[in-house]
């Protein structure tokens, strides 16, 4: 990752989190939810062979539905492919390798240059690429959304209280505002929003919105879970490698007190008490 990436997104993720923090009061507390990525245990694998159809799918969502407004600055093509992500494949050591990755970048053009003229040009995305921006800065995305900075979400699960469970319950909590609610013209209502009135509208609003490739019925729901689990997933991509680290050093630890255990024993078995 980029450190310029990564300030920007701590300072974002800081800001978001106090923002969320001293208001929190103002809106409706989301429903605690089991994810597949709960636990100790908790991987984003789906599949009865380790197959990740669930965050394939909420990438699909993202790209679909959410990346026209929100980037995704600190995740770059090739993270699909790394360990546990949503398109790892064992076959490719290097996930620069990774057809499906490659495919993936191909289909973006990406602003590069100079050139030798002096001139910045596009080209196809390659893996090491991170994922575009749809603004090219903060004025433009402004203005594309009536005045209201559309954050980056790739660290949103961590910024936001409750994590993914929040993240989900604002996908699916948008309705008609209470009787006396007063709305000024660009928001919509959603309790999950600090104070209800919020500028984005509904990002997933019917069934079928998104044809999954893998067949899956794409109800509001499932959308949403599925996008959430995503983004949960780029917020913290080595997280299965950090749970597997710690269950071996908790196993190495428990094996090292039964010898200390033993050899203590063994040094003062025969010595009077």
């Amino acid at each position: 990752m980029k450190m310029a990436h990564i300030i920007a997104a701590g300072l974002a993720a800081l800001g978001l989190t106090a923002t969320a923090s001293a208001l929190e009061g103002d809106a409706h507390a989301p429903e605690k939810r089991e994810w597949i990525f709960s636990g100790p245990f908790g991987t984003y694998a789906d599949g009865d062979h380790g197959e990740r159809y669930q965050l394939q799918r909420g990438l699909q969502v993202y790209q679909e539905v959410c990346a026209s407004c929100h980037s995704l600055d600190l995740i770059s093509f090739r993270n699909l492919g790394q360990a546990a992500g949503p398109f790892w494949d064992e076959r490719f050591e290097n996930p620069n390798d990774n057809t499906v990755v490659m495919q993936i970048a191909a289909n973006y053009q990406i602003w590069d240059g100079p050139n030798d003229d002096g001139d910045m040009f596009q080209r196809p995305g390659i893996p090491a690429d991170y994922f575009p921006a749809p603004f090219e800065n903060e004025q433009m995305a402004r203005a594309a959304n009536a005045g209201a900075l559309p954050p980056d979400l790739s660290l949103i699960v961590k910024a936001r209280s409750h994590g993914a469970d929040y993240i989900y319950a604002l996908l699916t909590g948008y309705g008609e505002a209470p009787e006396g609610t007063d709305l000024s013209p660009g928001q919509y209502y959603n309790e999950y929003f600090t104070g209800g009135a919020i500028a984005m509208a509904a990002p997933i609003s019917f069934d079928g919105q998104v044809e999954y490739a893998d067949g899956t019925e794409a109800t509001v729901e499932q959308m949403a879970e599925d996008v959430t689990v995503f983004l949960a997933w780029a917020s913290d991509p080595h997280m299965e490698a950090r749970k597997s680290m710690g269950l071996m050093v908790l196993l190495y630890l428990f094996v090292f007190a039964i010898l200390v255990y033993l050899a203590y024993r063994q040094v003062w078995a025969n010595v009077e008490h």
